[in-house]
């Protein structure tokens, strides 16, 4: 199959304007897709001159194609992840000044209900080592998996910072391979992996 073929857009614009710069997702056993559009992508970011939409916000492309904001309260918004059993949404902001995990509740319709919870707070953990909240995963314990501050940080159900993978590096992102009980990171210019005792969700 040549490169490209069978490629097709989802979304490209939120009421006719073009997003920023789709950072990452989130897919339900539903189908519906949550994703982030912060501005990293963009020529001068935030002042870019193309720049169409005035926030960074995290949407629901619905299955029937329809797109609903979720929320345009987080600067950075990046990393998003569901919850094991699907109820809450977290998705991680890469501000220096504010490098946090927000909790939403989505309703049956996919929507978020009510404004956003603070989940995490990192700046407490900034000795761990560099980078702010990126990719996030969860683990059929309930567990996340927040990647940031030179590796990735295990929190549990309750917000509690429970353990920590030092890379070494900077860290940006995971994800759980194999039968799901590989980690695999992607660590500036390394992708590593480690065996964990428990599964990530979706497995």
């Amino acid at each position: 199959m040549a490169f490209g073929e069978g490629k097709r857009t989802l979304v490209d614009n939120f009421k006719g304007k073009r997003f920023n710069s789709p950072n990452d997702l989130a897919i339900a056993r539903t189908g519906r897709i949550y994703f982030t559009d912060p501005t990293y992508g963009l020529p001068q970011r935030e002042d870019g001159p193309t720049r169409e939409i005035d926030f960074a916000g995290v949407y629901l492309l619905d299955r029937n194609g329809e797109v609903s904001l979720i929320t345009k309260e987080l600067r950075f918004p990046n990393g998003v992840e569901l919850s094991h059993d699907e109820r809450t949404l977290y998705v991680a902001q890469s501000d220096v000044d504010r490098p946090i995990v927000i909790a939403y509740s989505p309703n049956d319709d996919g929507t978020a209900a009510g404004p956003g919870k603070l989940f995490f707070d990192a700046k407490p953990h900034s000795k761990l080592g560099n980078g702010n909240p990126d990719g996030l995963k969860v683990d059929q314990s309930g567990n996340l998996w927040v990647i940031g501050m030179g590796g990735v940080m295990v929190v549990d159900p309750n917000g509690k910072l429970i353990g920590h993978l030092s890379t070494g590096e900077r860290t940006a992102n995971c994800a759980w391979g194999d039968d799901g009980s590989t980690l695999y990171i992607a660590a500036d210019m390394y992708l590593c992996r480690i065996e964990t005792k428990v599964k990530g969700r979706g497995f």
